[in-house]
């Protein structure tokens, strides 16, 4: 299975100290605790991390040479971006190696795509908060922007959060099909009805019950106008698909991916780790009922999106 070229584009907007402190609540009731992230609760730092730090003259986080307890390799498997960092590399727990700035520049990408846990970019492996902490060398600035953005995305998956521009609290949407949200909070507070555009995140502007847009000026999804414009692909292997989109939504989560178009058709999202084909978008398994990796589904090239899918994970 082919991996994938994921898209360096977050249609998310990075949360703020406030954001990640707000409370949550419904369109129809305000319940719902915070679902925080696991291992926060070492907050300061471990006498390992200190002597695991060193800096080099330009700034950067290095690892210090005498540190025992790490086994260094040659190569910084997470330097895709060929930054050539100058710290020594070290192995994670899944073999690769890393350095702090490469490890930190990684695991920041992965928290601004709304994950809220860690994964290697190479084969996958979780990675324990704790581990990516000690690695990566992280300063107190960093602990706290990543175990904010972990704990906020963390509430948004597992509840289909975004927050109200009103007060600022988190809501959820109860008809996935309406763009326009109540928040009762605001209700409350405003003395009369207060909705919200789920798209543009600005006072609702028009007619109820839309699910394309509202009435404010410039409300559109860029991740919809992504999947109307994106070019076709060309696969290398996979034999007679044409008019295939490049990038697709995930039919179980949603996120934006595109094809690298080597290998077969199929791809396992990085987020919800669900594998589907690109071609007709079924869960792997039921297209192979009835095609193969290298060779057109038997329903032919799905069409191009027009909604995104929403996450409806299972507690």
């Amino acid at each position: 299975m082919d991996y994938i070229i994921e898209i360096w584009k977050t249609f998310y907007s990075k949360p703020s100290a406030n954001e990640t402190d707000s409370p949550v609540t419904t369109d129809d009731e305000m319940d719902g605790p915070w679902i925080t992230a696991d291992e926060m609760d070492s907050p300061g730092t471990t006498g390992d991390e200190e002597k695991t730090h060193m800096m080099a003259n330009n700034g950067e986080k290095c690892y210090d040479p005498r540190d025992s307890t790490l086994t260094f390799v040659k190569d910084d498997d997470l330097d895709y971006h060929c930054d050539e960092f100058k710290s020594l590399r070290a192995k994670m727990s899944c073999g690769h190696g890393v350095t702090p700035s490469s490890l930190t520049k990684w695991c920041r990408y992965l928290l601004n795509e709304g994950n809220s846990s860690f994964s290697c970019g190479n084969c996958r492996a979780k990675w324990s908060y704790v581990e990516v902490r000690r690695m990566a060398l992280l300063t107190p600035e960093e602990k706290e922007e990543f175990e904010k953005t972990m704990a906020f995305n963390a509430a948004r998956d597992g509840l289909g959060c975004k927050q109200c521009p009103g007060c600022k609290t988190l809501v959820t949407r109860k008809d996935q099909s309406n763009l326009s949200v109540r928040c009762k909070m605001c209700t409350m507070k405003k003395q009369r009805h207060y909705e919200f555009c789920w798209q543009c995140l600005n006072e609702w502007k028009g007619n109820r019950s839309r699910s394309d847009r509202c009435d404010n000026e410039g409300c559109s999804n860029e991740a919809l106008e992504t999947l109307k414009t994106c070019s076709d692909i060309v696969f290398e292997s996979v034999k007679d698909v044409t008019g295939c989109p490049s990038i697709r939504a995930c039919p179980t989560c949603g996120s934006l991916l595109e094809h690298s178009s080597r290998k077969c058709k199929n791809l396992l999202c990085p987020r919800c780790k669900v594998e589907f084909c690109f071609v007709c978008l079924k869960l792997t398994n039921d297209c192979l009922l009835t095609s193969n990796y290298f060779g057109l589904c038997s329903g032919g090239v799905a069409p191009r999106q027009t909604s995104i899918p929403a996450w409806l994970k299972k507690c």
